[in-house]
């Protein structure tokens, strides 16, 4: 009986790993070829990268050290597709990734599939200990990540498109549905937060540990499309006193006037949204902020930003997955925090600094990949991402 549940665990473990990397080849379904290269900014990627990359990890992390006789698919790969990890040794620079008109698309998705192959044999002739099980769970959850990263970035690509062509006219990933209004109100005291239990977690979420709180107050809806066009309309981004410095020089430097794919078109506002350009829906929650518009928002309605664990403890109440939504907390490690050994201790712990947390999941977060314990961050400038504003006071 117990192998019959070990075999049965591999298997489930080959579905699951089937199923997720069968999604990110379906994101890139309507695509044409030529958008699989372009890279428009350092912080997009092309999207044939990210199937390169995402499909690297599998390889240099699991089939390379522990599947006997492995033969690498091309000894050029690991100069190519290592995105940030030191520990492996050179790569290109982020910057040039566009530039990688070879190997093909043709190749990426040849590169896939013997990969995908050997994971298949793999898993199928091993039983997987925990600590590899561990380093599996990494490598799905990074291929997760990847996939949010592959619609935002492919939004920005086509977004920036001049022809403003539809990822899929008949996307309706966007929608967010009307936003409840009020506020939510919590007692001051000692509460715990970071993750605890079974199951998958990021080493940033832990370790759990007790936070103390002033009773604070937190919207339970998002800021909305008309809530924000109230702001621009009364000079949000022409009144430097609702902005941080860092801020008002970003809004100055970039002539910054509405949320990225904002387009002022004969005096009405439009936006580009996965389904090309539309009217602006009032009702929406407002995306692609960065935390300094999040912020001078905020100010601007006499409020604030809720912190991390004000978000965390307040989520149970809220109505959270459409919007990343800022915080006003620094991305700093837990009490406890360790980095682990070798190349995976690279995967978080290095960037903490300069970087803004963000919480709960977008409408590009796949499926089984959001918790109220995930930690997201991005520099307070970006705003690529599917990221929205909560208010709290």
């Amino acid at each position: 009986m117990p192998e019959q549940n070990t075999l049965s665990a591999e298997k489930e473990l080959l579905q699951r790993y089937d199923s997720i990397r069968n999604r990110s080849v379906e994101i890139c379904r309507p695509l044409e070829i030529e958008d699989y290269v372009v890279q428009p900014i350092v912080d997009v990627s092309p999207p044939k990268w990210h199937l390169g990359h995402t499909t690297w990890f599998f390889e240099t992390f699991i089939l390379m050290p522990h599947h006997k006789g492995y033969e690498v698919f091309d000894s050029q790969y690991n100069f190519v597709f290592n995105s940030y990890y030191e520990t492996i040794g050179a790569r290109v620079i982020r910057t040039d990734r566009g530039n990688l008109s070879r190997p093909s698309v043709s190749d990426i998705y040849k590169y896939r599939e013997y990969v995908d192959e050997k994971m298949a044999a793999f898993l199928s002739q091993n039983t997987i200990k925990e600590d590899l099980r561990e380093l599996f769970e990494l490598g799905l959850n990074h291929e997760q990540q990847h996939q949010e990263l592959l619609l935002t970035d492919i939004k920005f690509i086509l977004g920036h498109n001049p022809l403003f062509p539809p990822y899929d006219v008949n996307c309706d990933l966007e929608k967010t549905g009307i936003q409840q209004s009020g506020m939510i109100s919590f007692p001051e005291g000692v509460y715990e937060i970071g993750f605890e239990g079974e199951g998958f977690c990021f080493d940033n979420e832990l370790n759990r540990h007790k936070v103390y709180l002033n009773d604070f107050e937190i919207s339970s809806g998002l800021v909305t499309n008309e809530e924000y066009l109230e702001f621009i309309n009364d000079g949000g981004y022409a009144d430097f006193r609702y902005w941080h410095a860092e801020g008002w020089d970003w809004v100055k430097e970039n002539q910054a006037q509405a949320p990225l794919y904002w387009h002022l078109v004969d005096g009405e506002w439009m936006q580009y949204t996965l389904r090309g350009l539309q009217e602006i829906n009032p009702n929406e929650a407002v995306t692609h902020i960065n935390f300094y518009e999040a912020s001078a928002f905020a100010s601007w309605k006499g409020m604030r930003l809720p912190t991390e664990a004000e978000w965390e403890i307040a989520s149970d109440h809220l109505g959270w997955g459409k919007r990343w939504e800022w915080t006003g907390s620094a991305y700093l490690p837990y009490p406890g925090f360790k980095k682990v050994a070798g190349a995976v201790g690279e995967y978080n712990g290095k960037f903490m600094v300069n970087q803004m947390v963000l919480r709960g999941a977008s409408i590009a977060t796949p499926p089984g990949h959001s918790r109220n314990t995930y930690r997201n961050f991005f520099h307070p400038r970006l705003q690529w991402q599917f990221t929205g504003i909560r208010l709290a006071r």
